[in-house]
């Protein structure tokens, strides 16, 4: 059932509704509204941080142990520019990051107000999709959207963008299962093709080696226990990324060791 709520209501029912139970975040005037409805209940926890960069990578962090998507909040300025370093490192190790920052009131918005920065801008090239919200009726679906974006295909940061006269505004609240998502469905299934034809080269290698990286600590444990069935079926060795660290326990008999500037010798030989 549709209800009339202020924006920053909005946001926390939101964030209820994703199942949403830490959020990690630096206050700001930019998020106060946001701010006073968590301070109203008790279901998500915040996590006060001393700087934004710090929210992100704890929230990677959780994201990393939990397989949930990581929950930042941050104002405006200097405090969206600040999580810009964790968002990248969020897309470049496929991290579920689910970014919620102030911006000044929309009237505002390119007057170069105190505090004012481009974040949709700044924040195009380290995110998987950005939104900037202007409208209190497109608020909660935004939210719901970019939590699929996050988690969908392969995971990574997406930031929605919040002016300050939004938050107060009052809209209808879009509960999750009637938010679109349908604009963003990347496939997930393999393809018989390409898989057939992986077999038939692995069947012609002389010196195959299964090389993984962090897709298959994404997948799950099943995808983990699928790799140690492969690699001692065919006996052929396994090297990985240092994403992909933990998906083939490093005592397996077929373990050769981590690739790259900072792995083995060994491993690096057995690739050229």
């Amino acid at each position: 059932m549709s209800q009339q709520m202020t924006g920053a209501k909005m946001v926390v029912q939101a964030l209820k509704d994703q199942g949403v139970e830490v959020v990690f975040g630096y206050p700001g005037g930019a998020v106060l509204p946001i701010y006073d409805e968590l301070f109203q209940q008790n279901e998500i926890r915040h996590v006060l941080v001393r700087h934004e960069q710090g929210a992100t990578h704890m929230a990677e962090g959780y994201a990393r142990s939990t397989g949930k998507p990581g929950v930042v909040l941050v104002t405006s300025g200097p405090g969206a520019t600040n999580a810009v370093t964790g968002i990248t490192d969020a897309l470049m190790d496929s991290i579920p990051l689910v970014v919620l920052s102030g911006q000044v009131p929309t009237f505002l918005i390119g007057n170069d107000a105190f505090q004012e920065a481009d974040t949709v801008g700044i924040t195009r090239p380290c995110t998987k999709h950005n939104w900037l919200v202007k409208d209190p009726e497109r608020l909660a679906e935004t939210i719901h959207q970019a939590f699929h974006v996050a988690i969908s295909g392969r995971p990574g940061p997406v930031l929605v963008d919040i002016p300050k006269d939004v938050q107060f505004a009052e809209g209808t609240y879009t509960p999750p299962q009637k938010a679109r998502t349908e604009h963003y469905a990347p496939k997930v299934k393999g393809d018989i093709e390409a898989i057939t034809q992986l077999v038939e080269m692995l069947e012609q290698a002389e010196r195959p080696i299964l090389y993984t990286g962090g897709g298959v600590i994404n997948s799950g444990p099943g995808a983990s226990q699928l790799l140690i069935e492969l690699a001692e079926s065919t006996g052929i060795p396994v090297t990985s990324t240092l994403m992909g660290l933990g998906a083939y326990p490093a005592s397996g008999k077929n373990w050769i060791g981590m690739l790259g500037m900072h792995g083995l010798y060994e491993a690096n030989m057995a690739m050229h």
